[in-house]
């Protein structure tokens, strides 16, 4: 029996990714161990999202083969996609998969294995293998390179949680932001089709999950490779109104939602991020009449003033965003929403950057991820001129992080004295004492005293928090 230690980088979708493929190898008789222990397989699911997520990356692979240099070093994921050259001269990593190939892990592992004495004379895997890989590497490479596939099916039975799972619906993106290269490394929008996830789903309620997650990549794009209905025609279709700009279109991912919310045994349904675009009267109404979905919207605005955003090439004006977030709060009792935003973009002069903050505290956040602009090679931001210095990015960061603080502490100090319900997670040990962990329905965390009652995991309770237990935790 081999022991494989994986280790998870990036976002929920390799997440998701990394429990399906470590849910493989146990069906395989792998023995799951620690990434800090000895094992005989390391996989690393890489992320490329930033520089900073490269050098993990690398230096994840690299830990790797510190600890067992005769151990089958794994890449896998977006570092593979965009840095393929990089990677194949890289003498930590063993194995290199792209994306859309991690559902075959356990063949390339076996293979590999079966193969060993052949890899000296670079060992061929099934997949569209890179044109340029030179055949004295040892390196053994699976990678897509036109991102023509078709979505990865994958079915998750069981995660390292157990009440929430997140359940992946698509896959790629089409928006292609001047400053991202996951398009570069996911391909465009492959939809998951809906007999899958509501297989998935429900094999999860049965198990006992309470609670699931729609992720992707873009999810608000579900559907749009489908050739039924308007909207495959794009995310929304913009028209002028007399009082400004506005989207219509059927979204598939409403629908679907819709739908899901009809499994028996389901309690909860938590939307991932999603385009502002999405956030119409039309399909905010309709998502308030789905009782078991979560009020917590993560809108991702980036920034706070107009002219960043058409460098960005996002594709709304902040007056859009803001009339997204009026509908939203419109339609929902005290919606978390939540956002992220990039500081040090090309060309953001201090006005803009000041525009940026004024329309961050008039709008208001339960939670803001705050990024500092991260140079992509490849990307049309890399070439822009005005590249902000590095001590500038940190500065308005800093600013931006303590307006974050601010926000997210009175969004939930309006708990304080409110019944709410729970789903109970974990137990944990907090300034020496026992506390029950559970989240509300809009994501806020609440800590419940171990010794005023018995509670189980994975179960409700209403609570009425009283004060700040620590800056996160209400009690």
């Amino acid at each position: 029996m081999k022991k494989v230690a994986l280790h998870n980088l990036g976002c929920k979708v390799n997440s998701y990714e990394t429990e399906v493929m470590q849910q493989k190898l146990q069906e395989k008789g792998f023995q799951i161990v620690d990434f800090d222990d000895v094992a005989d397989v390391y996989i690393v699911n890489t992320c490329t999202v930033t520089n900073m997520a490269d050098r993990k990356s690398r230096q994840m692979l690299h830990r790797a083969k510190q600890k067992n240099p005769q151990a089958l070093v794994v890449a896998a994921g977006c570092y593979v996609q965009t840095g393929i050259e990089t990677v194949l001269q890289d003498d930590s990593i063993d194995l290199a998969i792209g994306n859309n190939h991690k559902k075959d892990i356990v063949e390339f592992i076996e293979a590999y294995f079966a193969e060993q004495q052949k890899a000296k004379d670079s060992l061929l895997l099934p997949g569209d293998v890179a044109k340029a890989c030179d055949k004295t590497l040892k390196n053994n490479t699976v990678l897509d390179i036109n991102h023509t596939y078709e979505y990865e099916e994958m079915c998750l039975e069981q995660t390292a949680e157990h009440t929430r799972a997140c359940i992946k619906i698509q896959d790629g993106c089409n928006q292609f932001c001047s400053y991202c290269a996951i398009p570069y490394a996911r391909g465009r929008v492959r939809s998951r089709k809906k007999e899958d996830i509501f297989k998935e789903i429900k094999g999860l309620v049965k198990k006992g999950y309470k609670e699931i997650v729609l992720t992707g990549i873009h999810i608000s794009s579900y559907g749009v490779d489908l050739e039924d209905g308007d909207w495959a025609k794009g995310i929304c279709t913009k028209i002028m109104t007399e009082k400004g700009p506005a989207y219509y279109g059927t979204p598939k991912l409403i629908d679907l939602t819709e739908e899901i919310c009809q499994i028996e045994g389901l309690h909860r349904v938590r939307l991932g991020s999603l385009e502002p675009r999405i956030v119409t009267e039309e399909a905010v109404q309709r998502l308030s009449a789905l009782e078991k979905l979560c009020p917590h919207f993560h809108l991702s605005l980036q920034s706070g003033c107009d002219a960043t955003l058409r460098r960005m090439n996002r594709k709304y004006t902040t007056g859009e965003y803001y009339t997204g977030v009026e509908i939203l709060r419109k339609y929902f009792e005290h919606p978390a929403i939540t956002t992220d935003v990039i500081v040090g973009f090309p060309g953001e002069t201090e006005e803009e950057f000041q525009q940026t903050k004024e329309f961050l505290e008039k709008t208001g956040f339960y939670e803001m991820h705050i990024f500092k602009y991260s140079k992509r090679a490849g990307t049309v931001a890399a070439s822009l001129p005005g590249q902000i210095q590095e001590k500038v990015k940190t500065a308005r960061s800093n600013q931006l992080q303590a307006l974050e603080s601010a926000q997210s502490r009175d969004y939930r100090a309006a708990y304080i004295g409110k019944e709410t319900e729970v789903l109970i997670e974990e137990i944990k040990t907090i300034q020496g004492r026992e506390y029950y962990l559970g989240h509300t329905p809009d994501y806020v965390k609440v800590a419940v005293l171990a010794n005023t009652c018995t509670l189980k995991e994975n179960t409700f309770i209403r609570v009425t928090p009283t004060a700040f237990l620590t800056e996160e935790i209400l009690v």
